[in-house]
C-alpha cells in the first residue's frame, strides 16, 4: 500500500505570498516525491470562510505545516518523518 504523498496549498490566485510559497514548495516535492495540489479558497465559500486571510497555508492531510511562509527545514523534517512505500 502506498501512502499518499500530496501537499495541499490553500491559496488565491491574486497572492503574492501564495505564488511564493508554492514555487519554493515545488521543489522540496519533487526530492521527496510528493505531489502538491493548489487550492484557490475563493472559488470554494466553505475553504474561503474557514481560511479568509489565513492563505497561504500548507497541509498535508489535516496537518497544517505552515502558514504565510514556507518552513522549508520544517517540511523536509515532515517528508522524512512521512515515508512514501515503494510501488511493488
Amino acid at each position: 500500500m502506498n501512502a499518499v504523498a500530496t501537499f495541499t496549498v490553500l491559496s488565491r490566485e491574486w497572492c503574492h505570498l501564495c505564488h511564493e510559497l508554492v514555487d519554493e514548495l515545488a521543489p522540496i516535492a519533487h526530492e521527496f516525491g510528493w505531489t502538491v495540489a493548489v487550492l484557490d479558497v475563493d472559488a470554494d465559500p466553505e475553504l474561503e470562510a474557514k481560511w479568509d486571510e489565513a492563505v497561504p497555508v500548507l497541509l498535508h492531510g489535516e496537518s497544517e505545516l505552515c502558514r504565510y511562509r514556507l518552513d522549508a527545514e520544517a517540511v523536509r523534517a515532515y517528508c522524512r518523518a512521512f515515508p512514501l512505500e515503494s510501488a511493488p
